[in-house]
């Protein structure tokens, strides 16, 4: 089955979602299948957003307009495409610069591909200049690093709460004293456990 997402930036009433549905319905996804967000790409409490992830099933099909309605940015958009791959869901883009992927078919998962290369470089260089950055403080006799923001115990809470449809994040989010964009660095929207989760569970 094909489930849609659609988002527009502004709630004032001078974007509407039109154009974005009329797309999506041509591509034969039903109008009942479609879950809609007013809300600016950047903000993390997307609840159209998060119900359209938590619809999806094994063998369904993500439908997007463009490319950036979906994701805040590289990593997120990677990170939300692999999370869909790893349920045995598909992602397609119908137009933008995004077309070419379709990650139901071997020529769009190499397109997609290459983004998550892109989006681990982007790590990678992070991730230096993090280490550099640490090494000049211990050489200057100050300790980096944080604390992590979860435990254990709450990881595995959260992970329980995120598999069941009828949980609400914020609230999920309040119980346990964190930001949304923090829970989902730990768990995904599914309940699946992130790399950043499973390092501290293994730790």
């Amino acid at each position: 089955m094909k489930i849609g997402y659609i988002r527009v930036s502004k709630v004032d009433g001078s974007q509407n979602f039109d154009l974005q549905k009329d797309a999506l319905i041509n591509s034969g996804v039903s109008e009942e299948n479609i879950y809609e967000d007013q809300a600016s790409g950047a903000k993390d409490n997307r609840p159209g957003l998060i119900a359209c992830l938590k619809a999806l099933r094994k063998g369904d099909t993500l439908v997007v307009w463009k490319l950036d309605r979906l994701g805040r940015d590289l990593k997120h958009l990677v990170n939300t495409v692999q999370d869909l791959s790893e349920r045995q869901v598909g992602f397609k883009v119908l137009a933008g610069q995004g077309a070419n992927i379709n990650t139901t078919t071997p020529n769009g998962r190499l397109v997609f591909g290459i983004f998550a290369a892109l989006a681990e470089f982007e790590s990678e260089l992070i991730r230096e200049r993090t280490k550099a950055g640490l090494a000049a403080a211990r050489a200057r006799g100050r300790k980096g690093g944080r604390k992590s923001a979860l435990s254990k115990a709450q990881i595995r809470l959260a992970q329980a709460a995120m598999a069941s449809r009828d949980t609400k994040v914020s609230e999920l989010c309040k119980e346990i004293g964190v930001t949304r964009a923090t829970l989902y660095r730990y768990v995904s929207p599914n309940g699946t456990i992130r790399p950043h989760g499973q390092k501290l569970l293994n730790s």
